[in-house]
């Protein structure tokens, strides 16, 4: 685990104003709870959408670098009952500050939508003729579409109804699965509307029509009703099923929904001699959903099959080629690095390359699990290498930097909510992850890590995910070399670059790590700094301060632990002074650095950087004999390079 570098800095009056606000939210909905709902007026609503969404829509970029606040710590969890066996509710019988367990609410959307940045919201009607404001919160896309936009009938389970952090009622969807877009509505383009005059055939044309415009959603519903005819009218339309499994695993590619595309591809195989060539790009797709989800042996026997069926195919051979390089990487650990940070330089942040695991193993540790050596290390050597199972640049849409109030602690914190969003996504696309991510470590354990797959799609609780990101990603630093703008407050960017290593998250702190981590694109590689024996716990710098009080607080607020290692007992035992003119000897060594290029360095610098470290030496006793004196690092790095040359 490892800290994401805040980019947003607050004065302690916005800070007291962010958190008075949700304070004051969350006693009036405590004072409220169980109160019948009140039946407001349905064109006073109707109006005020309308002026809020012509409002939002000509402050877009205002928002866009708006500080996006919310409140968390009150979860609560997702429905896990199938919609049939849910009991319908209306408008009239909500309650406020109150989830409808086992109940569902059907609706549909009579006004605009106001998209915002961390959630949106409309006006809908029941079929009795009442209305409510509708939002949902931060989780509110799909495919690219916002939910609420592109449909207009929905099925919302077990309802919540409560205030808005504007104080209006409404209800409110955090968890993508306890809302679910109608069949009925023909304009939802994730759905489309079954007709008794379409055949087969018309619906292949429409999907292929709309993936030539890249709507995919609308493609793969278009494939999806074409199969679902084709399943009620048996056997004689066999090679329309073929096709359209075919066509639904390219767009299911598209839409990185890798668990289908890959079931849709076998699926399409017919194997038939004179079908050999639809059977070569049935393979084709199999092979790249199991590269896109690591699984690089299966890969490489579904394109060795591809080649097999087009001998003569050079990207067949290709394919082959490069999941050859993949599974050599897995299994040895040895990286072209030098090819990898030649597409960095290109802009290529998302490194094609496998993980090597084999040298680690998940034990027990200390109060939790953590990573541990299977065999002996030396200093310098690669402990392991691993994909971001999800990552985020500051400088991409999907970015998305918030602060948080945590009424659990009264703490407010920087949030990488993009990061949430995007592996809530994920998940959502691809079931079979759901497990690797649930069983990372979280405050909440929401329900735990079992998949539930309920209405054809999975359950994923995002608070639960909100803390699993908290307390287990990583800051990734610019997307490439040259590029200054992931996390970078002087390039005027409020978001931060963030990922989610799932190996690298069981690693646990301490002040005196032996590993140190190094990130290249999304590609961690972890390093020994010292011996590891064999069975010996890998540890690193959760904060790499080299004062204890900045260290101490950080390791508190954001993770919860006072550390009290042997570092941290010698550095408290100093006197406040002492750590003060340590400071600022480390503050004058880093300008040092930064003014002066280490290649051609005059002998006069190699002499005033000497005197620095000698200075910054002298503040640490005879206590840190054994001890990392971390404040002399950056001018000691910069001699040895100096003096190398």
């Amino acid at each position: 685990m490892s800290p994401t570098q805040s980019t947003i800095f607050l004065t302690a009056e916005e800070t007291e104003r962010i958190r008075n606000t949700f304070r004051s939210r969350l006693q009036r909905c405590k004072d409220l709870a169980g109160q019948s709902r009140f039946s407001g007026d349905s064109k006073a609503s109707m109006r005020q959408v309308a002026a809020v969404s012509f409002i939002a829509d000509i402050t877009t970029a205002q928002r866009q670098d708006s500080i996006v606040a919310f409140a968390v710590g009150c979860p609560y969890p997702p429905c896990t009952l199938l919609l049939c066996d849910l009991q319908p509710i209306q408008l009239c019988d909500l309650r406020m500050d109150t989830h409808h367990r086992s109940r569902v609410l059907s609706v549909r959307r009579v006004a605009p939508v106001v998209k915002l940045v961390a959630f949106s919201w409309t006006v809908v009607q029941d079929s009795s003729g009442e209305t409510e404001r509708f939002e949902i919160s931060l989780h509110k896309l799909r495919y690219g579409y916002d939910i609420l936009e592109s449909g207009s009938v929905f099925e919302i389970k077990e309802p919540y109804f409560t205030l808005s952090d504007e104080g209006h009622s409404t209800l409110r969807v955090d968890h993508p699965s306890d809302i679910i877009q109608s069949s009925s509505a023909s304009e939802i383009p994730q759905e489309i509307e079954a007709s008794s005059t379409k055949t087969t055939q018309m619906y292949k044309d429409e999907g292929n029509a709309a993936l030539k415009n890249r709507d995919l959603p609308r493609a793969h519903a278009n494939y999806t009703q074409g199969l679902h005819l084709v399943t009620t009218n048996g056997s004689a339309q066999e090679d329309f099923a073929y096709d359209l499994f075919r066509n639904r695993a390219h767009v299911n590619l598209a839409l990185h929904r890798f668990d289908e595309a890959k079931t849709d591809a076998l699926a399409s195989l017919t194997g038939r001699e004179d079908k050999k060539a639809l059977d070569s790009k049935a393979y084709f797709r199999a092979g790249c959903a199991a590269h896109g989800m690591g699984e690089f042996h299966e890969a490489r026997r579904y394109l060795q099959e591809q080649q097999r069926l087009a001998p003569y195919d050079k990207l067949a051979a290709a394919s082959v080629k490069e999941m050859e390089s993949r599974l050599r990487e897995q299994a040895t650990g040895a990286y072209n690095f030098k090819k990898i940070k030649a597409g960095l330089l290109n802009g290529r942040p998302r490194v094609d390359a496998a993980k090597f695991t084999s040298n680690v193993a998940i034990g027990e540790s200390c109060g939790g699990r953590g990573l541990f050596a299977k065999r002996r290390m030396d200093p310098g050597e690669i402990i392991m290498v691993e994909k971001a199972f999800c990552a985020v640049w500051g400088n991409e849409a999907e970015a998305l930097t918030a602060m948080t109030y945590d009424v659990r602690d009264d703490r407010i914190r920087v949030s990488p909510a993009g990061l949430c969003r995007a592996i809530v996504e994920k998940l959502q696309n691809n079931p079979s992850l759901v497990e690797k991510v649930m069983d990372l470590y979280s405050d909440y354990p929401g329900l735990g890590k079992q998949l539930i797959i309920r209405d054809a799609g999975p359950v994923i609780d995002t608070f639960q995910i909100h803390d699993i990101v908290a307390r287990n990603a990583f800051a990734t630093g610019p997307a490439y070399s040259g590029d200054h703008r992931g996390g970078d407050a002087e390039n005027n960017n409020m978001h931060e670059s963030t990922g989610l290593w799932i190996t690298a998250s069981y690693l646990n702190h301490s002040c005196v790590p032996n590993a140190k981590r190094e990130i290249l694109g999304d590609l961690m590689v972890l390093r020994a700094t010292q011996p590891v024996n064999a069975s010996e716990e890998i540890t690193h710098s959760y904060d790499g301060s080299s004062d204890i009080e900045e260290r101490s607080a950080a390791l508190l607020k954001t993770w919860g632990f006072a550390c009290s290692c042997a570092l941290c007992i010698v550095e408290k035992a100093e006197t406040p002074a002492l750590r003060k003119k340590r400071q600022q000897l480390e503050n004058e060594a880093s300008a040092f650095v930064e003014r002066n290029d280490v290649i051609g360095a005059k002998r006069v610098s190699i002499v005033k950087a000497r005197r620095l470290a000698r200075a910054i030496d002298d503040t640490y006793n005879e206590g840190y004999k054994d001890l990392p004196r971390s404040a002399r690092q950056g001018i000691q790095d910069w001699l040895a390079e100096a003096t190398s040359r």
